[in-house]
């Protein structure tokens, strides 16, 4: 019969240990807490690269089209 117990608590072990140390886990980010990480550097790039003038031209003919 294979030894499968001991790798078992082995590869227990190991993940315990790496989470630990703050190795990334499986799972979702709540939507609001990946807008605050991106958004920063969204802003930072397009005042950057010049691409500002090309965000508010968006947002005024969305807001001009909502009829604002």
């Amino acid at each position: 019969m294979a030894d499968t117990v001991g790798r078992t608590v082995v590869r227990a072990r190991r993940r315990r240990a790496l989470d630990a140390f703050g190795s990334p886990q499986a799972g979702t980010r709540h939507p609001l807490v990946a807008a605050a990480m991106v958004l920063p550097l969204a802003v930072l790039l397009s005042i950057a690269f010049g691409g500002w003038e090309a965000v508010v031209t968006q947002a005024s003919s969305v807001a001009g089209m909502l009829g604002r």
